[in-house]
Formats: structure tokens, sequence, C-alpha cells
């Protein structure tokens, strides 16, 4: 959720690793042992937490956390909670690091303190303040100051049932002179007046005999009237000035903590023209490695950072594929050998996993999800090493239960292939083709291409990992973490298609346990998936030697192109359905008689039931006319769309809408339209679940490739300096700029300076948002209340850079 602010929209987002906690103070009591758990915080406001870890003084999570901030925040604040069966449970301690230091601790593992959570430091929200001096003339005839604000000594009226109370109370008190002093006139000016405050405290009124809850509290110096004798300002509530307790380090144990927060202040989408279109060419860029999208990857510090932004860039613009199929094909004509095919944490193999990850979420849900679901609730063990063989356990028992999972996970996944993500079928297939055209001696190498992304990169990690995936919301408990660890291994080895498997696992138990699977059937079912799940309608289908049949089977069609009622019109057929086109029989194994290309299928839609009078009917829609079709029943129906609709769903000329009823006599039962060629009056289904569209903010992608650049600008520079030296000599490369990947000096220098153009565009616009932001902004307005440290820390940045005063 974005906040605007005068044509600029901020995002803000925090993605946090919880490692372990340590040292953590034993309970008091026989049993010295705790049940922790951990929860994130913005302020006071849980945001999440984590599974309870049980009898330990140093429990550890490994729980990631990921969200959108919609709101402001002071502190991003971490407690440590003992869980209480019968009472309320106990907070431990805490870790809360102001908004203005995460960056100090910016994607480090980092072991902070853990301090004592006291009710007079949870402190949070603001309040607004009206001060205002005035002179009032007693009966006396003496001159008295009088400040109209809330005082110490007064209470305001509760306001019930509120995070938002509004008092709109007025109170006296009066500011007299001093015995000793003998001016005429009272100046408030004075330091005696200055040295005075005027202290509002907020409470939470309370019925219970523990009394009321301390809220915060301000102080406000009576000086900041001023000449004009009015103040009227926004604060920050404050902790008490005891609210925080110092401790000795690790008194309370200690968390260990990975954070990483960014803000993103994102432009209208025509400031990113430049930058977006250098980007999106890189597919098209002689050779790929001069391309802005391939510097990227080679300037930032870790691959992943650049393949995050990248991927959700390319995907919103539809040019994911053939921006991967060109680096990836680089990549492997970089490659000698077909053994180490995508081994390494390049920029291609990144990427991959990314969109694997973005597009391939709901794939996994629907593969795995039961049957992990499932194994993390009944505890089966399934421990087949004899040293954690525990005394209660039978081996052969624990090993049936493993070879069951292993079995029914390996099922469900080489069954799956027609649901895989059209997108990913389309990177696979130009993997494969890439690989088979690199390798030709190894008949293997189009599998290994396509399996060392899909098993050892996708299922294998999700199945280890259910919760870093979104299958679980919790990292597993030790004994089902085991056990998944084990399927995993058996899972990735059987997706390898290695030709010595058993001698791939350095344990003997492992080497035994897969000889269950060393069958040729499991290689042939892998094969068959690899085999379907990288085939694609984008491409040309020849290319791929023999068709790969995806289903068939008996089924009723309509005569195409009678408009006549009648029986005869039906005909009971068998269908056939490859990658590479439709056809029906009169019976099995015979002649095709009637062929329909891939693609030429522009849509495959259900048939109202009134069309016929008949359950269970589809069409598929082809440019001259629709083919309707009668299943056995309604699963089978649901098959058959969606297989069909998987295979042909890349077809440039696929159609948006359709008519949802059959055209008889003359016209649509639907919307009554005479001509045959209506177009439809019904949108398009638009295909399976797994190929949903993707919520992605071209704009804001762009802006966070914006910030990397501007944060390896040196490197940038560097990069420069690498094509010129390479250009003018040709000699052993220099150590300090082996690093870089530069296949074309000249192409690549040409690409680096329209890229540093375009970010100096961008940061000169970034600079003058802020230069105006500075002067516009109140401090003490309700956006910037006083007390505000990280709004102290902009203003005293801007101060020291900018020429402009408030």
């Amino acid at each position: 959720m974005a906040v605007e602010e005068e044509g600029l929209r901020v995002f803000q987002s925090v993605k946090i690793k919880i490692g372990e906690a340590k040292n953590i103070p034993p309970y008091p009591g026989p049993n010295k042992m705790r049940d922790c758990y951990c929860t994130v915080n913005l302020d006071q406001e849980e945001v999440f937490r984590t599974k309870t870890i049980e009898k330990s003084l140093c429990p550890f999570y490994g729980e990631d956390f990921y969200c959108e901030i919609p709101r402001s925040f002071r502190h991003l604040s971490f407690y440590i909670f003992d869980r209480d069966v019968f009472r309320r449970d106990s907070s431990i301690g805490k870790v809360a690091v102001k908004k203005e230091d995460l960056q100090k601790y910016h994607g480090k593992d980092h072991w902070f303190p853990l301090q004592p959570v006291c009710a007079d430091s949870e402190v949070q929200g603001k309040v607004h303040l009206e001060l205002r001096l005035s002179e009032v003339i007693t009966d006396s005839g003496v001159v008295c100051h009088k400040l109209a604000t809330r005082s110490e000594a007064k209470k305001t009226k509760v306001k019930r049932k509120t995070n938002n109370p509004q008092f709109d109370e007025v109170f006296f008190f009066e500011v007299t002179k001093p015995l000793s002093y003998t001016k005429r006139q009272f100046d408030v000016e004075e330091d005696d007046v200055d040295k005075l405050a005027l202290k509002v405290d907020l409470w939470n009124a309370s019925n219970l005999k523990f009394g009321d809850e301390f809220l915060g509290e301000v102080r406000v110096p009576l000086k900041v009237l001023g000449q004009s004798g009015v103040h009227d300002a926004w604060y920050f509530l404050q902790p008490r000035d005891n609210g925080n307790k110092s401790v000795k380090a690790d008194e309370l144990g200690s968390l260990r903590l990975n954070i990483v927060y960014t803000e993103d202040h994102v432009f209208p989408t025509e400031h990113y023209n430049p930058l977006r279109d250098l980007l999106l060419q890189s597919a098209h860029v002689e050779p790929v490695s001069a391309s802005a999208a391939h510097i990227l990857g080679e300037v930032c510090r870790e691959k992943q950072e650049a393949a995050v932004p990248l991927v959700r860039l390319f995907l919103h613009y539809g040019k994911i594929v053939p921006f991967l199929s060109v680096i990836a094909h680089a990549e492997i004509n970089r490659t000698q050998d077909p053994n180490t095919i995508f081994r390494g944490n390049s920029l291609t193999s990144k990427c991959i996993d990314e969109t694997m990850k973005l597009a391939g979420m709901h794939y996994l849900r629907v593969t795995l999800k039961p049957i992990i679901d499932e194994i993390c609730t009944d505890h089966k063990p399934c421990e087949i090493d004899p040293v954690k063989l525990k005394e209660s356990e039978n081996l052969d028992t624990n090993r049936e239960n493993l070879r069951q999972y292993v079995d029914r996970i390996f099922n469900v996944i080489t069954s799956s292939g027609v649901s895989c993500p059209t997108v990913m079928c389309d990177i696979f297939f130009s993997l494969r083709e890439s690989a088979a055209s690199r390798f030709q001696v190894d008949p293997d190498v189009r599998y290994t291409a396509v399996s060392s992304f899909i098993f050892l990169r996708f299922f294998a990690p999700a199945i280890l990992s259910p919760n870093l995936f979104h299958l679980r919301p919790h990292h597993p408990d030790p004994c089902t973490s085991r056990t998944l660890t084990l399927i995993s291994k058996t899972i990735q080895t059987l997706g390898s298609l290695a030709k010595s498997k058993s001698a791939n696992f350095k344990e003997s138990y492992m080497a035994a346990f897969y000889d269950y699977f060393n069958e040729q059937k499991y290689a042939d079912a892998v094969k068959n998936f690899l085999d379907l799940i990288s085939s694609s309608a984008r491409w040309d289908q020849k290319s791929i030697e023999t068709p790969i049949m995806l289903k068939e089977g008996f089924m009723i069609k309509r005569a195409q192109g009678r408009n006549r009622f009648g029986l005869k019109n039906f005909k009971k057929r068998w269908f056939r359905l490859t990658n590479h086109e439709f056809t029906y029989h009169k019976t099995k194994g015979e002649g095709a008689l009637c062929s329909i290309p891939i693609e030429n299928i522009l849509a495959v839609e259900r048939l109202e039931e009134e069309s016929f009078k008949m359950k269970n009917m589809f069409q598929v829609i082809q440019p001259e006319r629709a083919l309707y079709i009668q299943a056995n029943n309604c699963v089978e129906a649901r098959d058959w769309i969606d297989i069909l609709t998987k295979v042909s769903q890349c077809n440039c000329k696929r159609l948006s809408t359709y008519h949802p009823s059959a055209y008889l006599n003359g016209h649509w039962l639907c919307c009554k339209l005479s001509a045959d060629t209506a177009p439809g009056c019904t949108p398009c289904t638009g295909g399976l679940p797994a190929n949903i569209q993707l919520d992605v903010d071209g704009d804001r992608e762009t802006e966070r490739i914006y910030s990397l650049y501007s944060t390896y600008m040196s490197k940038l520079v560097k990069m420069q300096e690498a094509c010129g030296s390479k250009s003018v000599y040709d000699g052993p490369e220099q150590e300090e700029y082996s690093t870089f990947v530069i296949d074309d000096p000249q192409e690549t220098y040409k690409t680096l300076r329209l890229v540093i153009s375009a970010v100096q565009t961008l940061e000169q616009q970034h600079m003058q948002y802020k230069r105006d932001k500075f002067r516009k902004t109140k401090y003490g307005s309700q956006e910037h209340p006083i007390g505000d440290q990280s709004f102290q820390c902009y203003i005293r940045q801007q101060s020291e850079s900018s020429t402009y005063s408030i």
C-alpha cells in the first residue's frame, strides 16, 4: 500500500529473518526450560508471530517474514514471550529498532540484546496541544499571566472505546511572578519563566484494581511560546524518564535477526521511460552481456539483488521468456561440461528461481500442499538412520512410512505437468533446446537442463522448507523437518536422472533406501514429465521429434457445421490429444477422421446445457467453427477443458470472448445474433488457475533497479574503465577488471553510458523532490510531530546538503 505525496508514491516494506535466541533466563522453578515464541511488531501492533519452541533456553526459529508496511511507524519491535497455558503469556524481553536506525543493520545477521519490557516504556501515538499565554486582571487589579492548556493537576473527561480520543478541553493555571521580582512588567521571556515546562500525561482509564495504564507523556518547555505567546503543535508521546531501565548485556539473552527495510519513492511512470526502455531491450542486445539487465547483475554484490526486480519487471511487461532465453543461451555456451550446467549462482539461475517462485506458487500449492499438510499433521516416524533411531521405533516400519511418502509425492509431481504454468514451460523449452544444441553428443542433457531447475531448485526446496514457499505458516518441528529432508533428498535424486544414483548418497542408509526406487519406471516417469513441461505452443513444435501423448479416450461429438437437431448428428469417437494436435478417430488405433492443430484452437469453454439438452458438454473453438463435445462425466469434462486450455493458452490468436451457447437455426442461442461470425458475448475464462496474473507495479520495480544502479555507481564507473582497458589493451586481463563479464567492450561501454545518464537524471529528480519537500514540511504538524527523530535526522541531512532554508 503506497502513501501518496504530491504526485509521488511512497512504499515501505520489510523482510525479516528471525534466526534464534540464546541465553534466555531460566524459568524460576524446578523446570528451568521455557516454551518461547517471538512476535514482530510495528510499534506495539503485532503483525507476525513465530511458532512456539518448547523446552529451550536457546530457541531456534529460522522463520522468514515479509510485509508491505501500510502506515508510518517509529519502532520495529520484537518480543520474546514465554507461553503459559493456564494464564497470560509473560514477556521475557524485547528488541526495539528505531526506524532511522534500520539501515545500520540492512541485510546483515546481527545479535540484539534483549531489553526489559516495562509498561512505562511501551509508548506510541501522538497528541495535539495548543498553548496560549494570556493576561488576566484579578479583582485586586493585579495582572496575572495564564496558560490556556491542560495542566498537570487536572484531568480531562474519560473518552471511552476509542484509539483517537478528542478532548477539546481548556485548563488554566497561573504563571505568578516570584516575590523577589520588582519590575513593573512581567516578561514571559525572562529566565525564570523559561525554566518552566508543561507536562501532559495520557492514561488508559481502568476499572480494575491495578489502576490506570500509562500511555505516554509530553514535556513542553514554556520558552516555545516565544514572542507571540502562542504555540500549536503535534507531539509524539514519549516514555517516562525511568521507562528504559539499563540492564547488563545478555542479562535477558539476545536475539539474532536479519532485517532488510526498503523505502521506495516512486515517481509517475514517464520519469522511468529512459531507464525502463533500456532494460526491456536487453533481450535484443547482442551480445546480451552488453545489455542493461546483464550489467545490473554484474555490478550487484549478490545476483539475487538484481534478479528480484528484473524478473518482476520483465514479467509485468510480458518479456521474461525472451530475456531468460538469451541469458541462458549465453551461459550454456560458456559451459564446458554438461554435468555442471546451471550449477552456479549465476544471474540466469537466480532469475529462473525467482520466476518459478512468482509464477509457480499456485502450482506448488495445488501439487504439494495437501500431502505436506498431511506429513506435518500425522507425525509418522520416518527416521532411517540406525544411529538416530529411537528405542520405540522400528527401522522397517520407518522405511515403509518414508517410502510411501516419497512414492506419493513423486506421483503427484510427475502427473502434474498439465498444471505447470505456461511461462515456466516456455522457459524450460528454451533451456532444453539450447542445452541439446550445445551438447549434441549427450542425449540426456535436454532433461538435466530442465530437471536442474524444476526438481533441484523448485520441488526439492519446497519440500525441504515449506514455510519459505508459503505451503506452511511456520518452520516444521525437528522431527517433521527431518522427514521432509529425507523426502527432499530422494525426490532430488529421482529427478536428476543420474546413471549411478545410489552413489550420489554419502550415507549408506540413504543408498540402501534408494534401492526401492532403482527401477526404470521411475526414470521413464521423470522423462515423460520433463518432456511435457518443456514443450511450448509458442515455439516450432516440429523441433520435438516425437509428439507427446497427453490424453485420450472415448467421447461424443456433434458433427461440425450441422444446424439441425437430430441424434445422427452425435457420434461416439476416440479422441487423442498431443502437444501437436487434437484428433478424433472412429475407434482406437484407426486413422484420424479430423485433425485440429494446436495453434488453431482459439478457446476451450463449457457449453450451456440448454444448447442440446445434454450435460457435460464443452466446445473447442476454431477459426471457422466450434467443435461441440460431450464428456462422460463432469470430472472428465473438466480434465479435458483444463488440458486443452493448457496446451493452447499461448496461441497468439486466442479469443477474449466466446458464445456460451450453440449457433442453431440461424442464430446464437445466447445473444440471439444472426451472423455465425458475430464476436462472442461472454468473456473467456482465461485458463487454468496456475496461470494467474501477477500483481506487479512496473514503476516500483524500475525505481528499485534505479536504487541498485545508484548504490553501485562506483562499480558502473569501474566497468566503464574495464571496457576502455579491453578495447585498447590486447593482453592479459588486469586483475581489478577480471570480475566483469565483458564480451564486447564497445557495446558494453555504450550501454553503460546510457545507464549512467538515466540514473543521474533520476537522481537529480529525487534530490529536487527532497528539496521541495524540505521547504514545504512543517515540523510539529500531524504528519511530522515534534519528537520524530527520523524527521529530525532528515532535517539535519537536508540542512547539511541543501542551500535552501526553512
